[in-house]
């Protein structure tokens, strides 16, 4: 769900959440939460929860003195666990709006992993958009939007509060900002953690950072669009997610279901793999290669049998080995003695014209490549 963010001043189309958490420090996966409050805003108008959480950990005494929340205080408190179903329909579905949020949204999100729940709502930092509306301020802490904005705090350090403030602080934006201005630097700055049906955040972080290859499907687990790219990460979310995209990106997000991705290991790989696999598939949103000058269909294999193709992936350091015979791309592999297991496995390969438009000028300047075969692995150029 993507928020109607400027809707309305005060009441937004779809519900707003503004959080802030107290913690016994700052450390994922080590501290713990000690109160949470939530400020809501929507289309019904306003409405506040907090509760003081028992971490199951003593508080450290200059966080004490810094929150004024002792230990004795959250005794009795509720866990996070006996609070966590409330709380994730409490926040499911709504934009997360909070101050550094990296830090709100990754201490929750870590509790409730911990349970086994799924929580990826859309972020919202309010650092992120105080800079972005005042690009020529150098303070955007809490503090400095309290005394830059007038901003009335009730307490400082407590968690409904401070998600008080933040909801001061967004009614002030939109009293001093036109509508049009808003939301382009609210799209600028959120972050869209629910991609597409059901890509999330978690699943692009999965994807590896180096050269591969990708492909969306669609309804029916209809191919739509393969792609490659020296920064796979990178390229599959700019699909996805930004105001930058253009308008087939647009079209092709609203079809995406699913993807799948490889690592290739480097640039030749992916070429390979993504030429292979677009006409394996045929993906609706690829265009169909055209004959170009200099195609030379079937034309003779310069080498004995299959060879090897080595590459090293810049960003992980990773080598891959990529299999050739008779212009035919067979695979990757990630050892030489896979690389000619892959080739001995394979059937007997057929001339692909991709994958000689790809090589063949390639090899005619010199590629180094690893013949297979014949129980030699020497290297040629």
């Amino acid at each position: 769900m993507h928020h109607d963010l400027s809707a309305s001043l005060a009441f937004p189309s779809e519900p707003i959440v503004f959080v802030d958490l107290e913690t016994t420090g700052a450390t994922f996966g080590v501290d713990r939460i000690t109160e949470i409050g939530i400020v809501e805003a929507g289309p019904s108008g306003v409405s506040q929860w907090t509760s003081l959480v028992n971490p199951q950990k003593p508080i450290p005494a200059f966080v004490q003195q810094l929150t004024g929340i002792t230990d004795a205080m959250v005794r009795d408190a509720p866990t996070f666990e006996q609070l966590a179903s409330g709380l994730l329909d409490r926040l499911n579905g709504r934009l997360f709006v909070a101050h550094n949020a990296h830090f709100d949204h990754g201490f929750l999100k870590g509790e409730f992993r911990r349970m086994g729940l799924r929580f990826a709502p859309d972020v919202l930092c309010t650092v992120q958009l105080s800079r972005a509306v005042y690009p020529a301020e150098s303070r955007h802490g809490l503090d400095a939007l309290v005394e830059r904005h007038m901003l009335v705090p009730s307490a400082r350090h407590r968690a409904l509060a401070d998600a008080d403030l933040l909801w001061q602080f967004w009614q002030h934006l939109h009293r001093a900002n036109a509508p049009d201005v808003m939301r382009a630097h609210l799209d600028r700055v959120t972050r869209r953690f629910q991609l597409a049906a059901h890509i999330d955040e978690d699943t692009i972080e999965q994807i590896a950072a180096g050269c591969g290859v990708y492909m969306f499907y669609g309804d029916d687990d209809a191919p739509l669009y393969a792609g490659r790219s020296v920064r796979l990460r990178q390229r599959v979310r700019s699909h996805l997610v930004g105001p930058r995209r253009s308008a087939k990106d647009l079209r092709l997000a609203a079809l995406v279901r699913r993807l799948e991705w490889r690592g290739t290991g480097g640039e030749i790989g992916a070429l390979l793999a993504e030429a292979q696999w677009i006409a394996s598939a045929r993906p609706a949103h690829n265009r169909a290669p055209k004959s170009r000058p200099g195609d030379v269909r079937g034309a003779p294999w310069p080498y004995a049998g299959a060879i090897a193709i080595e590459e090293r992936d810049a960003a992980s350091g990773q080598r891959a080995w990529h299999v050739i015979d008779n212009w035919c791309y067979l695979g990757t592999a990630s050892a030489l003695g896979q690389a000619g297991a892959l080739h001995a496995s394979a059937d007997s390969p057929a001339f692909e014209l991709s994958t000689y438009r790809i090589l063949s000028e390639r090899i005619a300047r010199g590629l180094a490549v690893t013949p297979l075969g014949c129980g030699t692995l020497a290297s040629t150029v």
